[in-house]
């Protein structure tokens, strides 16, 4: 099953370089990011409140936070780096 997931995340990739370099092209790459960023965020934590997974973060330990966190962060300076360079 994990070939499927893999599959699918490549092409969801795909269209995600491709959907932003359209729709970086009349904005500033700073605003598009925050705007992309926010659509994730509220697709994300719908996902998470449907499938009643938020019972579980009381019992995610610290250094796991931490990595969430760092991956979080690095992710994000990612994305304004690839938003700056597709634009």
């Amino acid at each position: 099953m994990w070939k499927y997931y893999a599959l699918l995340s490549a092409f969801f990739a795909a269209l995600t370089a491709i959907f932003a370099k359209i729709g970086v092209k009349d904005v500033d790459s700073d605003l598009a990011t925050a705007i992309r960023t926010t659509i994730i965020l509220l697709f994300t934590w719908g996902i998470a409140l449907v499938g009643t997974h938020t019972s579980d973060i009381e019992s995610i330990p610290g250094h796991t936070w931490l990595f969430l966190v760092l991956s979080g962060a690095a992710t994000g300076v990612s994305w304004l780096f690839c938003f700056k360079a597709l634009q």
